[in-house]
């Protein structure tokens, strides 16, 4: 399988800008941080080479399921913005938006990842997919009205988060993800 994506990333809030766009709105401005420069237990959560499911569900002790808020698809890109929410208490602990090139995946997995129920992350490990988690930058936002709502938060608050790819072992990008945690 090869990947036809043609679209570059093109800034730090890739692929969660495109959202934005689409509701003809401007995504919030981002700082550019280093991973000391995080409090804890964000940093913890952010400063690995691991995927975010995993670092998640290990870090509360619960599964995650996926709440999709928006999706759109281009060619074999699907991209989705999402809350991550526990399985018990239903609380979110994750923000984002990610781009998979399902072109990348056997039919199985590509299905799962369609069927919009479980983290990508969960799909990869309990498939066996083989992928390394590759953070490019950490950064610091100032929250706005839909990220507020989407992590159930109230007023502008300072949130961190990351711009990750997971790759294949052929270096081929799986996904390209922003992940924005909540205050601890």
């Amino acid at each position: 399988m090869s990947s036809t994506s043609t679209r570059p990333v093109i800034s730090d809030l890739y692929p969660l800008e495109e959202f934005y766009a689409l509701r003809g709105k401007t995504a919030p401005s981002i700082e550019r941080i280093e991973p000391e420069e995080i409090p804890q237990p964000q940093r913890t959560l952010l400063a690995h080479q691991t995927d975010m499911t995993s670092t998640l569900e290990n870090f509360y002790g619960q599964r995650l399921h996926v709440e999709v808020l928006a999706r759109h698809s281009v060619e074999n890109e699907y991209c989705r913005e999402v809350a991550l929410r526990l399985e018990q208490s239903g609380r979110c602990v994750e923000f984002g938006a990610i781009k998979i090139m399902l072109d990348l995946f056997s039919t199985e997995v590509r299905q799962e990842i369609l069927r919009e129920k479980k983290p990508l992350g969960r799909i990869l490990v309990d498939s066996g997919v083989d992928f390394t988690s590759r953070p490019h930058l950490y950064l610091c936002i100032t929250s706005d009205d839909f990220i507020n709502r989407a992590l159930g938060l109230s007023g502008p608050q300072v949130l961190y988060g990351r711009r990750n790819t997971l790759t294949d072992p052929w270096s081929r990008p799986l996904a390209e993800i922003v992940e924005i945690l909540p205050p601890a």
